[in-house]
């Protein structure tokens, strides 16, 4: 260890503050020991030397959807977060990532899964996250872009593969919460939140396609035929209960029958009628 005074910090928890990363950090100017203390003399003076030329390596702006890690040979410089704006940084001594703070999207390739019940099925989703902790993303994860990218894919195959199709065709908004609060929780020490995740697609095999149309169709036919036998059911059931009535009164039979004269004229003015008088079947009906 290099000589200077240390500054000891208490170990992460998860009780800590959004800008914490998880792991010992000395503040502004502290714990770069002896050698960085005279490298730190020796910038100064060649800056003061050298302005107003020093001033173009020097003079850095920050972006206001921007948050920037400072190291300090090879130690971070400060948990803070640089407000946006301009600053200024030892070229020798300093070494800058700025890091993207705004929403970012990107789409999950399709994953050929087996679902519970043995189907296969090719499922592709959209992801949107953002940097939550800037300090962390660049500490903690080599390239957090291409690391959640990987985590997302092998996080929808694995919950896909727990549920059955019926499940997966019905259910994608429960789905996308599932698979939210998984990365959620994967990627919380990389400083990366999970803002939502939608499912965009599920492709299932052709013929198990032609398969459940068919199943559909079927279905359908079977309720148009029981729907139409309840209503030859309900007809029936109807004339059987205005024959009685009928029966009961000839007055009735009569009236019918020049309700039926009335319309067919109506409808049909070509139709030839001849009416037949009702006293000629009175010997047909029964008593």
């Amino acid at each position: 260890m290099t000589g200077g005074n240390t500054t000891q910090l208490p170990p992460y928890s998860k009780s800590d503050g959004p800008n914490d990363a998880g792991f010992h950090a000395a503040k502004d100017g502290g714990s770069i020991g002896f050698c960085g203390y005279i490298l730190y003399l020796v910038s100064i003076i060649c800056i003061i030397a050298t302005i107003p030329f020093s001033l173009c390596l020097c003079t850095k702006v920050l972006n206001q959807y921007e948050k920037v890690v400072l190291f300090r040979l090879g130690r971070l410089r400060s948990r803070e977060d640089k407000k946006p704006g301009v600053f200024f940084i030892i070229p020798c001594m300093d070494d800058m990532t700025k890091v993207d703070m705004r929403t970012k999207t990107f789409d999950v390739p399709p994953q050929e899964v087996l679902t519970r019940d043995s189907v296969t099925v090719a499922v592709d989703a959209v992801i949107y996250y953002r940097i939550q902790n800037a300090i962390m993303s660049v500490t903690n994860v080599r390239d957090v872009s291409s690391s959640t990218r990987l985590l997302a894919a092998t996080t929808l195959r694995n919950v896909i593969g727990t549920k059955v199709l019926s499940e997966l065709l019905s259910e994608r908004e429960a789905i996308s919460h599932l698979t939210q609060d998984i990365l959620a929780d994967a990627t919380a020490l990389w400083g990366v939140k999970v803002e939502r995740v939608e499912v965009k697609d599920v492709r299932l095999p052709r013929q198990l396609q032609r398969a459940m149309a068919a199943e559909a169709e079927a279905a359908r036919e079977a309720r148009a035929k029981v729907i139409a036998a309840e209503g030859e059911y309900n007809a029936s059931r109807a004339l059987k209960e205005a024959a009685d009535i009928i029966t009961a009164s000839p007055a009735a039979l009569q009236l019918r029958y020049l309700q039926s004269l009335s319309s067919i004229a109506a409808e049909h003015n070509s139709t030839i009628i001849f009416p037949l008088p009702m006293d000629i079947l009175q010997p047909f009906l029964p008593k």
